[in-house]
């Protein structure tokens, strides 16, 4: 876990944005990021049971804005004032490992958990959409 770890689970449970500070693999250097904080759990696009901390980012501009990091990726996180619309973050019905009453919006969900039920707390991870993982899978030998 990073250092301020309860600061990330604030800004899930009170919808702020937070502004994360990453060693980026795939650029080769370190990133600056507004975004959405989702969750922090295993998954983020590998199966290797590593809990990692999952973001929606704001700025990505290659059309996939789930960004997982593990933590000793993360260099600094700070919570902005900022209050972000889970409803308009593009995620699936997802199975949170933080729990969180993010209130979903009538119609999109009823299909998969009912009408108007909270996102809950469930186990799984973030569902459905792409993620972009910012790192390279463990070498298992």
């Amino acid at each position: 876990m990073i250092p301020n770890h309860e600061q990330f689970i604030e800004a899930i449970k009170e919808k702020k944005k937070v502004c994360v500070r990453f060693y980026s693999k795939s650029d080769g250097g370190v990133l600056d990021r507004v975004c959405a904080p989702l969750d922090y759990g295993p998954g983020g696009g590998t199966d290797d049971g590593l809990n990692r901390y999952s973001f929606w980012d704001y700025g990505s501009n290659t059309g996939i804005h789930v960004l997982s990091l593990l933590p000793q990726q993360i260099l600094d996180l700070r919570l902005l004032g900022e209050v972000f619309d889970p409803v308009q973050l593009d995620v699936s019905p997802p199975h949170w490992f933080v729990p969180r009453n993010w209130v979903s919006p009538p119609g999109i969900v009823d299909a998969f958990i009912g009408p108007s039920l909270p996102f809950s707390v469930a186990a799984g991870s973030v569902g459905g959409q792409a993620q972009r993982s910012e790192t390279a899978p463990v070498n298992k030998e």
